[in-house]
């Protein structure tokens, strides 16, 4: 029998997640995630799937993000037929964030229709809508942490706490190889593996005694200093403190699940330790709202779970549902704050406030999450000038900071010390989940801690894995690939189109006269004319 891995997401990349585990005839996913970031790598979410949804026989879901979770409803609405296996906590968020993600597709689609009619484009249709989110759930099977489950003959899995949002795990695979020894091969799918200090969860924990670990390499090559919650509430604190000066105005691009709520739980606790000014706290997003109600019922599953559910009550906590709800806000006089998602500011309505507030020298953007390439919120952690939301030139006088103490993930130090814990591992550590640096830093440390550097790899983009070759993970590169290697992990030509657009209409703003302009346009109209020729 074979046994053999297929990397469908999440290769040199943080978005995307999917592999596909083949033994013999059964064929099962670990996540089935979307992917965000730069145009051409979501145009893979619309394409075909690397497989047939129908040929799936089940499905294995590490945790609720989107990017671990989003194509599900798509992989159901293809043909897919089997359960998904999931804690009760990531069913329990899946059950408000799918339909929020369909949603989400249907009014971009609408939006992107509108402007498609204007230009002579067709219609494209979203991946999936509200309806097949909800057909989706139906799949879903709850699992306990800690107990074997056997979803197909000679395959048992096993999920571990992850520590990374609530419901979170690291999944333990033993499949049995039909080879004469008895002894079965041993997998670990690390997911989001949590960082040391985080509110609401205990330590990471896993097995040891593993053929292979799939790791995520979020941080690989970051080192965080050393936090407690007491120092996080200060750096947070002092950020605050110089955002509200002189009304200003403090806006976190923060992701719906779990950072939304251990940040507002640290806002909360400043305001009644009256460390920072008493002012609203705006969370705009509905889908960090009922999160948020998800977090409430789970309060007894969370080390500081009496203590969020309090601070929820806080009466400066407003939260606003609709759409005219949150533009009302830009009517707001005096400081305030605004909590609003997506994360990496890519979608939702944390764009609006931007649009709203980016201009504004008295506004302050606070970054407290991973921001991947070629995404508004890092162009914007970049040093941008002036960026393209919506279509409309919007000119950058905020103040944008980071406060990296917000991520989910384990920095690089941790994820090795994780990685050790886990051996003796005998074939090899496979790292997804990463951008280059990232990747390339996470091998270096392993590499340094003994661990036999040969028997590291960072796949690309749809490679398979033999798990049964005598040379560990033997390559195999399938075609024709759905995106070229370079063009992964990299800002777009969509990006370099939008950079260029800022550049040219800076240029011509900052041009003596008319005449001035013209030249430049003139010069511009020749280059174009030569490459057409």
């Amino acid at each position: 029998m074979s046994i053999s891995l297929s990397v469908h997401g999440a290769a040199h990349t943080v978005t995307g997640s999917c592999y596909l585990l083949q033994a013999g005839r059964t064929r099962f996913l670990v996540d089935c995630g979307m992917f965000q970031g730069p145009k051409t790598l979501k145009a893979l979410n619309y394409g075909d799937f690397p497989f047939k949804p129908e040929e799936i026989d089940f499905v294995l879901l590490t945790h609720a993000h989107i990017d671990h979770s989003g194509l599900i409803p798509k992989l159901v609405k293809h043909g897919f037929s089997g359960p998904i296996h999931a804690t009760h906590g990531t069913i329990d968020l899946l059950t408000c964030m799918l339909p929020d993600s369909g949603h989400i597709q249907e009014m971009e689609v609408e939006q992107l229709n509108r402007r498609n009619a204007r230009r002579g484009h067709p219609e494209v249709t979203p991946i999936y809508t509200v309806e097949d989110a909800e057909v989706a759930l139906r799949a879903f099977s709850p699992v306990a942490y800690d107990t074997w489950i056997e979803p197909a003959e000679g395959v048992r899995a096993r999920f571990w706490n992850a520590g990374h949002i609530l419901g979170s795990a690291s999944i333990e695979i033993e499949i049995a190889t039909g080879l004469a020894s008895p002894r079965s091969m041993r997998l670990l799918f690390s997911g989001d593996i949590g960082p040391e200090v985080t509110s609401f969860h205990p330590a990471p924990d896993s097995p040891q005694n593993l053929d292979y670990i799939v790791c995520e390499s979020t941080y690989g090559s970051r080192v965080r200093p050393p936090m407690t919650l007491s120092s996080r509430r200060d750096l947070l604190a002092a950020e605050a403190n110089e955002a509200l000066k002189g009304n200003g105005v403090l806006i976190v691009p923060s992701f719906a699940v779990e950072r939304t709520q251990e940040l507002l739980s640290d806002l909360l606790a400043l305001v009644h330790e009256r460390r920072i000014p008493q002012v609203p706290i705006f969370l705009d997003s509905p889908l960090a709202i009922r999160a948020t109600d998800v977090f409430i019922d789970h309060a007894h599953e969370l080390e500081e779970g009496a203590a969020f559910r309090h601070a929820m009550r806080s009466p400066i906590l407003r939260t606003t549902e609709s759409a005219q709800e949150s533009m009302m806000i830009e009517r707001i006089d005096g400081s305030h704050i605004i909590v609003a998602a997506s994360g990496m500011c890519d979608a939702g309505r944390i764009r609006h406030h931007l649009k709203n507030n980016l201009w504004r020298a008295n506004a302050t953007v606070l970054m407290v999450g991973f921001q991947a390439e070629g995404t508004l919120g890092r162009i914007l952690q970049n040093g941008a000038k002036a960026v393209r939301i919506q279509g409309e030139e919007v000119k950058v006088r905020a103040s944008i900071r980071t406060l990296d103490i917000y991520s989910g993930h384990a920095d690089g130090p941790g994820l090795a010390r994780w990685v050790e814990e886990r051996g003796p591992v005998s074939r090899g550590i496979i790292l997804v989940h990463g951008e280059e640096d990232e990747i390339a830093g996470l091998h270096e440390r392993l590499s340094s801690r003994g661990l036999d550097g040969e028997r590291i790899f960072a796949p690309e983009l749809d490679a398979v894995f033999d798990l049964l070759a005598e040379t560990p993970a033997t390559r195999e590169r399938p075609a024709p690939r759905r995106l070229q290697p370079e063009v992964v992990g990299h800002p777009d030509w969509h990006n370099d189109l939008s950079g260029l657009w800022l550049d040219l209409t800076e240029m011509l703003d900052k041009a003596a006269d008319d005449k001035s302009r013209r030249v430049i346009l003139r010069r511009i109209r020749r280059a174009l004319d030569k490459e057409q020729a």
